[in-house]
Order: structure tokens, then C-alpha cells, then sequence
């Protein structure tokens, strides 16, 4: 992915490496770079604060007809100009990925919850649909064959129970009905 979301000051923005962006006003000085909120995209994300700015003048005026009465005031916004610079993939989310099955070897309580949905298991579902996400399933569901669509809808309905996967196989099926 050559992009990211990030997310700065309660908004969002889709970045790019090397690419420059006014935003509101950042805590950090100029010259200074900082790590923003990822929200989308496996690559780390640094921002340099280039220059503090400030935004264009904007009017306002308060006029009240046939009375001479009239009030003006203005406001600038307090921006921030940023360079944006994507690193390689997150460093620590590997880590934890295998850090995880370590912690759960051991104490010994913690093998069984893993091998109760080994037992779950449906059979023809699809390799690893546990661990998927919805986007996953809804992408793999186009390519999926009927018994692994059923099976998968079957493990969904009695398990996970996740809308949006539910629904993507759900249309995926209808789909194969309507092409047979």
C-alpha cells in the first residue's frame, strides 16, 4: 500500500511519502517530527513540522438594516505546515504476533480456549477464516466455491455472528444460486 490514514487534530487525512500538508495547529516545534495516530496502512508514519502558520483572513460582519448599527471581526486559523515521510512496515506488530503464542504456551490454562475452536472448526471452510477480517471475507467470498461459502456462513451464524461477513456471504451465495 503506498498510502496511509492518519489521523491529526480529531481529523483524518490520507497520506502519501513526501507529501506536505496544512493542518490545524500541532504541539510540536518547528523542525521537530512526530509520530500521528495510523489508521489505515502497515507502514510507520513520521511527520516533521515544517512551519507554524496561520490561515486566510476571513471576514465577518454583522449589519442590522435602517439603524447604522454595524460590528465587524475577523479570525485566523493557527495551522501547521507538515512533511509527511511513510517508514517500512510497523516493527512492533510482528513481535507481538509471535510473542503471543509464548505467553500462551505458558501457563497451562491457555492452551484450551485455543483448541476449543480447533474443535469448532467447520469442515470445508475456508484455510485460516478465523483469523480473517470482514474485508477478507468479503473479498475471498467472490472466489469461493458453494460448500465453503455454506461452511463458512454456517461457523459465522454460530460464532463470530459478524454483520458484514454474514452478509457478504450471504450475497456470494445468492450470487452462485443465480449463476447455476
Amino acid at each position: 500500500m503506498d498510502y496511509a490514514i492518519i489521523r491529526l487534530g480529531g481529523k483524518q487525512y490520507r497520506v502519501r511519502e513526501g507529501e506536505t500538508l496544512v493542518v490545524d495547529r500541532v504541539k510540536a516545534d518547528e523542525g521537530k517530527t512526530f509520530t500521528p495516530d495510523v489508521l489505515l496502512g502497515d507502514a510507520t508514519v513520521t511527520a516533521k513540522v515544517v512551519a507554524h502558520e496561520r490561515g486566510p483572513k476571513i471576514r465577518i460582519g454583522k449589519v442590522k438594516r435602517r439603524t447604522g448599527y454595524r460590528r465587524h471581526t475577523g479570525f485566523r486559523a493557527a495551522t501547521s505546515r507538515i512533511e509527511i515521510s511513510l517508514g517500512g512496515a510497523k516493527k512492533d506488530a510482528a513481535p507481538r504476533k509471535a510473542a503471543e503464542p509464548k505467553k500462551a504456551a505458558e501457563p497451562k490454562a491457555a492452551p484450551e480456549p485455543k483448541a476449543a475452536p480447533a474443535d469448532d472448526h467447520v469442515k470445508g471452510m475456508p484455510s485460516g477464516y478465523e483469523g480473517m477480517t470482514v474485508a477478507q471475507v468479503s473479498e475471498g467470498a467472490k472466489t469461493w466455491n458453494r460448500p465453503m461459502l455454506e461452511a463458512a456462513l454456517e461457523y459465522e451464524q454460530a460464532h463470530a455472528a459478524r454483520k458484514g461477513a454474514i452478509s457478504a456471504l450471504e450475497s456470494a451465495l445468492k450470487a452462485k444460486e443465480a449463476d447455476s
